[in-house]
């Protein structure tokens, strides 16, 4: 039953990322919608109101790191898990709830993204590929 398992925001430039990530999340029962960058994810989270956001670093017009900045800055986007899913993934600062380094397994995204939808914003934790 699709959103059974929680909401999930997918913001990555790369449609085929996108894609895998978003397949491999509503085979699990997420509902997800994405985004092509952070200036998207922005206005696309307020709408869609996703349990956890995973987004990539390095995108056009605004970047992963930027868009954390505004996440964490905004109460009503504060409580949101957010994953960093990127090649760059060694980059992220603080305001992140997990890490996950491109190229990596899909089964372990979708555990990461169920456990977040389960028990919320963690201490932060950083996962290799």
């Amino acid at each position: 039953m699709p959103g059974a398992s929680g909401r999930v925001l997918v913001v990555d430039d790369s449609q085929v990322i996108r894609q895998l990530i978003r397949v491999n999340l509503e085979l699990d029962g997420f509902e997800v919608m994405t985004a092509a960058d952070g200036a998207q994810c922005l206005e696309a989270v307020h709408a869609f109101r996703p349990d956890v956001i995973t987004l990539d670093l390095a995108m056009p017009r605004l970047d992963g790191l930027r868009t954390v900045d505004r996440l964490r800055l905004d109460p009503r986007t504060l409580a949101i898990p957010l994953v960093v899913v990127s090649a760059s993934a060694g980059a992220c600062a603080g305001g992140v709830d997990a890490v996950l380094a491109k190229p990596f397994e899909p089964a372990e995204l979708v555990g990461l993204v169920r456990t977040l939808c389960a028990e919320g914003r963690p201490a932060s934790r950083t996962l290799a590929p």
